[in-house]
C-alpha cells in the first residue's frame, strides 16, 4: 500500500518501538497521528515531526474512540493503524505467600490486549469506508505487537505473556474478518529490544541478557529496525494474517 498523503495512527507513540514507527511513516510520506498518554513526550513528537498528537489511554474505549475521531478530522480516515501501546508489569503467581494481585493482571491485560483490539475495531471501521488502493484494492492496513514472551514467558510475566499471546491469537480471525474489506492484518512479535522497559537495567545485566538469549547479531533490537518493518508490511501487499518474529533469533531463559 501506498503511505504518501494517507494517514497512519500509531500508539505509544511517545517513545520506544511507537516512536520510530512514526519516524518511519513520516518519512514514507504518511499523516502520522501520534497517539499516546505522556503529553510530554506528544510534545516532542510533535515539535519533530510537525505530526498531529493527541493524548490517548488505549484501555479507556471512548478515549481511544475521541482521539482516533480528532485525529480523522483533522487529517481523513486511518489506511493504517499500529498498535504500539504497551506496559510490562511483573508478578509472581504467589510470591511470598501472597496470590498474584489481580489488579496487576487487569491492568496488563486492559493495556496491552484489549488496548490493542480497541484501536483495531475503532480503526477497521474507519477503513472500510476508504476507496481501495488503485493497484492493490487495499483499504487498510492494521500491525499489531505482541513479544516472544507470548511463547517464551519468563518468571513474573503471566500477564504480560498471556496478554500478547492474546494479540497473537487474534491476529487470523480478525484478518478473516477484514478481509472481505480489503484490509490486511499483520503482527510483529519483537524481542529484546533497546526500549523504555528495559533501560534501567545495569549494563552488566542488559550484556547478560543478550548473551544469554540472543544468536546474531549480539545486540539487542533497536526500535529503527522495527519502525522499518511496520513500513515494509505496510507497503508490501502480500504479508497477511501472519506473526512475525523480530527478534535476533532470541530464545528466552526462565529469568
Amino acid at each position: 500500500m501506498r503511505l504518501q498523503g494517507r494517514m497512519a495512527v500509531v500508539t505509544g507513540a511517545g517513545s520506544g518501538l511507537g516512536l520510530d514507527t512514526c519516524r518511519a511513516l513520516a518519512a514514507a510520506g504518511a499523516r502520522v497521528a501520534a497517539l499516546d498518554r505522556d503529553i510530554a513526550a506528544l510534545d516532542a513528537v510533535r515539535t519533530e515531526l510537525g505530526c498531529f498528537a493527541h493524548i490517548v489511554d488505549v484501555a479507556d474505549a471512548a478515549s481511544v474512540s475521541a482521539a482516533l475521531d480528532a485525529a480523522v478530522a483533522a487529517l481523513g480516515r486511518p489506511y493504517l493503524a499500529v498498535n504500539c501501546a504497551g506496559v510490562a508489569d511483573a508478578a509472581k503467581t504467589v510470591s511470598k505467600g501472597a496470590p498474584f494481585p489481580l489488579p496487576t493482571w487487569d491492568k496488563v491485560i486492559a493495556i496491552n490486549l484489549t488496548g490493542s483490539f480497541n484501536l483495531i475495531r475503532l480503526a477497521a471501521a474507519q477503513m472500510v469506508e476508504n476507496a481501495p488502493d488503485p493497484d492493490s484494492g487495499e483499504r487498510g492496513v492494521i500491525v499489531n505487537t505482541a513479544s516472544g514472551a507470548a511463547t517464551q514467558g519468563q518468571v513474573g510475566q503471566a500477564a504480560y505473556s498471556a496478554s500478547k499471546a492474546g494479540v497473537i491469537g487474534l491476529t487470523l480471525p480478525v484478518a478473516r474478518d477484514l478481509a472481505p474489506h480489503g484490509i490486511r492484518v499483520v503482527t510483529i512479535s519483537p524481542g529484546v529490544f533497546e526500549t523504555a522497559m528495559i533501560a534501567g537495567l545495569p549494563p552488566q545485566v542488559a550484556q547478560s541478557l543478550i548473551d544469554k538469549t540472543i544468536l546474531f547479531p549480539n545486540r539487542m533490537g533497536r526500535p529503527t529496525e522495527f519502525g522499518a518493518l511496520v513500513r515494509h508490511i505496510a507497503e508490501n501487499a502480500y504479508l497477511n494474517a501472519t506473526v512475525i518474529d523480530l527478534d535476533g533469533g532470541a530464545r528466552m531463559t526462565a529469568r
